[in-house]
């Protein structure tokens, strides 16, 4: 008599499950696979669904990744869809699932066994309990169904004025996708800048080119109420507002975990050990619904991201059948540890791109690290091949070890290529001197000899040593204590600079040391940074004791708040 086929059920069917259904398979030929979608599709690209609606990815049907007749052609996977698990038996290894569809309510559950059991429930976005959240114009982003009600609304009702409710991934994208469609925008946002996880000089950036495009943002606002055609912030503004979009965040779907008798931690999320398994022996998670361990500070964290959630997905999915053969006594795949995640990301800008990884500044001094960081403005490739952009690169590190805990960049060229080579970095543990040896790809229409990462790490090198000391924007003080000294050039200083500041270019400091004074400190404003350096080593070797340049240059300290600026 032929051996019963072990039988996989998994629970969520976009990025996590979908990838360990298809893992389970390619390791296991004889399982039986069983995938449950609550929603109407299954594997379809929710990080694509702001750009269907700003029209750049013109056609719906590339948003669908799979269907069930494929997943089965393919991977003999059978797909339920709507349908949704609403209990686990864990004595008895049953689950409980309701045909969201079903004609008659009363036939709509049913149970299905289980020899090995992943969640991979994903996230659902929060929606904050205001007067008015139940509005027709009022709308969520995150499934198809949504993008759709989105799209279908702008058709049919012609809004011109949309309110976006948050500042960060999902907010933004669909913010500029509105833009495009030729609608008002207003972004309200409760922090003080825009993208929060991101250091602030980088939120003013995005916002800048947000109003650039015309839209309005809000920030250290919040929504009071939603009404037909307005939305009422916590100050009594009111603004325009016949489309609405909330983006404030997304909780990680563990009712069914709970329900179950699950740990939750202290994340809000499922706990997994390194294999991904729950503390039941026959079920594992993966996805924006689980903690993971931060692969910097070692702390419990959840980072809802498609990258980490696809490669959860694929350790689940070898560690169930890897758990299984071995319950039968066989030789199955060795069990898969997932190491933890450090948190990249990536975001387009209109025609520029934001992206950072690790941590923050403020995120590396909550986790209990003495950080620094250092920033630069340089040209994403060699100055002399035309075309040349602008790009800001922050580094974030332990001051005493020099260990790379994050990096943040902006810019046209370049972003993401950096910010993916620091990611490499902070997983490898490499530290601020390892950077400045690394070799780079250089060609000048790519990149300079010394790349904009090895500038970065030079820099924050110069500054730990006591070599080249700097400042960031935010640490200046304002109230007279220290004198200004910008070493721009004439142009770039007569397109703004501050009042109170001593301008000498840096080719005319060693020149005019005389118009500076040796009493009081210094701090020296550039470009980007690095003509900071330059003036810093002048002006310590003639004399000048306390003398700090500001980190990032004017592309820095011009963000920031207060400031006496004249053009």
């Amino acid at each position: 008599m032929p051996e019963r086929a072990k039988k996989i059920v998994i629970v969520g069917g976009v990025a996590a499950g979908a990838t360990a259904a298809a893992r389970v398979r390619r390791l296991d030929e004889t399982a039986e696979i069983i995938l449950l979608e609550r929603g109407p599709y299954v594997s379809f690209a929710n990080c694509g669904l702001p750009y269907h609606i700003a029209g750049t990815i013109e056609k719906r049907s590339k948003l669908l990744l799979q269907t069930p007749e494929g997943f089965f052609s393919r991977y003999r996977v059978q797909v339920l869809l709507n349908t949704e698990a609403v209990e686990i038996d864990r004595e008895h290894k049953r689950l409980t699932v309701r045909d969201n569809k079903a004609p008659d309510p009363a036939q709509a559950l049913s149970t299905i066994d289980y020899d090995g059991l992943i969640l991979a429930q994903g996230g659902t976005p929060v929606i904050p309990p205001l007067p008015g959240v139940d509005q027709s114009h009022v709308f969520k982003l995150w499934t198809i169904p949504d993008m759709d009600a989105i799209n279908k609304y702008i058709k049919e009702h012609n809004p011109k004025h949309a309110v976006v409710v948050g500042g960060g991934f999902i907010g933004l994208e669909t913010a500029e996708a509105f833009v495009e469609r030729g609608l008002s925008v207003t972004i309200v946002e409760l922090t003080d800048h825009l993208m929060p996880p991101m250091d602030a000089v980088y939120g003013k950036r995005i916002q800048e080119r947000f109003e650039a495009a015309g839209a309005k943002v809000l920030v250290q606002k919040g929504v009071q109420s939603i009404q037909q055609n307005t939305v009422t912030l916590n100050d009594g503004t009111q603004i325009p507002a016949d489309l609405v979009l909330l983006s404030v965040g997304v909780r990680p779907n563990t009712e069914l975990a709970k329900k179950a008798g699950l740990e939750i931690g202290s994340t809000g999320a499922l706990v997994v050990d390194e294999y991904l398994k729950t503390q039941d022996p026959f079920i594992w998670a993966a996805g924006d619904m689980v903690e993971v361990v931060s692969r910097i500070s070692g702390a419990k964290v959840r980072i809802p991201l498609a990258g980490p959630a696809n490669r959860q997905g694929r350790i689940a999915a070898t560690n169930v059948v890897a758990a299984l053969a071995e319950a039968e006594g066989k030789t199955g795949p060795a069990p898969l540890t997932y190491r933890g995640a450090i948190g990249t990301s990536v975001v387009k800008i209109f025609d520029e791109t934001a992206a950072s990884t690790g941590f923050s500044l403020a995120a590396a001094k909550k986790a209990g690290f003495n950080a620094r960081e250092t920033t630069i403005l340089k040209a994403h490739h060699a100055t002399y091949y035309p075309g040349d952009q602008d790009l800001l690169l922050t580094l974030v590190y332990e001051a005493g070890s020099g260990k790379l805990l994050g990096a943040q960049a902006y810019g046209k060229e370049g972003v993401e290529k950096r910010i993916d080579a620091a990611a490499v970095a902070i997983y490898a543990q490499l530290t601020l001197e390892h950077l400045t040896e690394i070799d780079f790809a250089y060609a000048p229409p790519y990149s300079s000899a010394n790349d904009p990462l090895n500038m970065a790490a030079f820099s924050a090198v110069n500054a730990l040593s006591g070599y080249s000391p700097q400042v960031s924007a935010d640490e200046v003080p304002l109230d007279g204590s220290v004198q200004f000294l910008d070493v721009r050039t004439y142009g770039e200083y007569s397109h703004g600079h501050l009042a109170e500041a001593t301008h000498i270019p840096l080719d005319e400091l060693r020149d005019r040391l005389e118009e500076l004074s040796k009493n009081k400190p210094i701090r020296i404003i550039s470009k980007g940074g690095f003509e900071g350096h330059l003036a810093n080593r002048i002006l310590k070797q003639q004399g000048f004791s306390d003398v700090a340049y500001i980190s990032g240059g004017w592309a820095t300290l011009r963000l920031r708040n207060g400031l006496n600026i004249e053009a």
